[in-house]
């Protein structure tokens, strides 16, 4: 399934239709709507209209649109003076859409003194994975040797990026792997990487709030412009 070419979704149509996400409750973080699926066309509608599915094992879908998001502008990266010697001298292989069934399995994977990443339940699984099939979804990963490291996955939408999840086994690995995909994303003209929820370590790396209605805006301007299709890749050089 690897040479078929991604669809689009047109957010009116009325088959994948969400509630307005003004309506979005305030806690925790945006509840909009509850049940549903996670067929290929329904995600991607839900992510155009600037919602995203989030769920425990046992629950049904939750859809949510926090306000406020979470982006990242890519030119506004910000690479700290540790991380520019990290990706100046190289010490990972940074590599894109080679390994996704390894970093969503690893990114699903409970983390230490935590159970964050068991949200990826069997099902998101095999929905991402499908999408990955279908050209929309993908993937960076950081090799030492041939030991992946870290890496993040996540969907793509016009010239928006909308980030899922990211995993780390090595010290800095997740942040190369965001580092080099912002900086490839902005060689090819991309506007806006969604990161959800506000985190420290997002951002350390360049990411800021905005309200939801900007947010809805900026997905109005960037995802209905080309993006880059098929299999990506990261450029040689960070």
């Amino acid at each position: 399934m690897r040479g078929l070419a991604p669809f689009w979704i047109d957010p009116r149509d009325r088959r994948y239709a969400f509630p307005d996400i003004s309506l979005a409750l305030d806690e925790p973080d945006g509840l909009l709507a509850v049940g549903g699926d996670l067929r290929p066309q329904r995600l991607l509608a839900a992510y155009r209209q600037g919602i995203f599915p989030w769920y425990n094992h046992g629950q049904p879908i939750l859809w949510w649109s926090p306000d406020p998001r979470t982006v990242l502008f890519p030119h506004k990266l910000h690479v700290s003076r540790s991380l520019r010697k990290t990706l100046r001298q190289q010490r990972f292989r940074v590599t894109a859409d080679t390994a996704f069934e390894a970093v969503i399995e690893a990114c699903s994977a409970p983390r230490d003194n935590s159970e964050s990443g068991t949200w990826i339940t069997a099902d998101m699984k095999q929905a991402y994975r499908h999408l990955f099939e279908l050209g929309h979804a993908h993937c960076v990963e950081c090799w030492r040797g041939d030991e992946l490291v870290g890496g993040l996955y996540g969907v793509g939408i016009g010239r928006v990026f909308f980030g899922e999840s990211m995993f780390s086994r090595a010290r800095d690995a997740s942040k190369v792997a965001f580092a080099r995909l912002v900086q490839q994303l902005e060689q090819w003209g991309y506007g806006l990487v969604d990161c959800q929820v506000h985190s420290a370590h997002l951002e350390s790396l360049g990411a800021e709030n905005i309200d939801r209605e900007h947010f809805r805006q900026l997905l109005d301007h960037w995802c209905p412009q080309p993006g880059r299709s098929g299999r990506w890749g990261v450029s040689a050089e960070g």
